[in-house]
């Protein structure tokens, strides 16, 4: 999950100042227009206090809330306009921790974005953190973490497949390449009956 950082957090509580002593930008306030983006501005600002968000995500989030779509348009362009939503620096952080934390590839991340709806620009800036050398070592992560919970030698063939099944299905899950899964997976297993023999 992408954690707000302070620095949004405090654009959020400026953001909510701002509205509430109606200095918002400074203009002359429509009271009735204000009054129609309040609530949708609420709601999208208590969705991103949970956690950062893309545009698209928080669009598709109100609209299940049944606000007005050219209400919600204006207040995202809103809190565009303040930093609150910026889809590059959204997948920038999103790739960066699914990847450690969660051990997904470059491949699942990006279909992660965009069912988010990030751009393909703003994917293709994010996920150029991922090297091959980095992607590679996050599946031997994965494949050792899955390798230890096997507790015993196999006793035949059949059953080293099914371990080494095991192995390649959590790789396989995380969107890594056949030809890089099939690899570590073995070399994962044999190293873990390694240790137990």
């Amino acid at each position: 999950m992408v954690q707000p950082s302070l620095e949004k957090i405090e654009k959020l509580r400026q953001a909510l100042e701002d509205y509430e002593s109606g200095a918002a930008g400074g203009q002359l306030i429509d009271a009735e227009a204000e009054e129609a983006k309040a609530s949708v501005r609420s709601r999208a600002l208590r969705l991103l206090d949970q956690r950062a968000r893309s545009r698209e995500e928080l669009r598709e989030r109100l609209l299940a809330a049944e606000f007005e779509p050219d209400v919600i348009d204006v207040v995202l362009d809103d809190l565009a306009g303040v930093g609150l939503i910026n889809d590059e620096s959204f997948a920038r952080e999103w790739v960066r921790q699914r990847h450690v934390r969660r051990g997904k590839s470059a491949r699942a991340l990006n279909m992660e974005l965009k069912d988010k709806g990030v751009d393909a620009a703003d994917r293709a800036v994010a996920l150029e953190q991922i090297t091959e050398e980095s992607e590679e070592a996050t599946a031997r992560k994965v494949a050792e973490k899955k390798a230890r919970t096997i507790k015993k030698v196999p006793a035949d063939r059949h059953e080293r497949d099914k371990f080494l099944r095991r192995i390649v299905g959590t790789l396989a899950r995380r969107g890594y390449s056949h030809s890089l899964t099939m690899r570590i997976s073995i070399e994962a297993l044999d190293a873990r009956i390694a240790e137990l023999a």
